[in-house]
């Protein structure tokens, strides 16, 4: 790694530099003015369930792969779905 000198400017602002550009990170703070400055992802609170969810998140990882893959299930009858349609609007 790297050291760079940088200066804060009077708001408290410090420009980490272009590998930084448009990143979310956390500031960990570490006594006598030290920090941490770590990339990280953002997970909203409504999808947090899945990654809290085991059994879940491995679904949907395997199903993922199994996309990936071009493993599908065969979808429902389109022709027997219109027919049963039109049969229904005619009672």
């Amino acid at each position: 790694m790297k050291y760079a000198t940088k200066h804060v400017d009077s708001k408290g602002r410090l420009n980490l530099g272009e590998d930084f550009a448009n990143a979310t990170v956390l500031i960990e703070p570490h006594g006598d003015g030290e920090v941490i400055v770590k990339r990280a992802a953002v997970i909203p609170a409504r999808e947090a369930w899945l990654y809290a969810n085991k059994e879940a998140l491995a679904s949907v990882r395997r199903g993922l792969g199994q996309a990936a893959e071009g493993r599908f299930v065969e979808g429902p009858d389109l022709n027997a779905a219109a027919e049963l349609a039109e049969h229904l609007q005619d009672e």
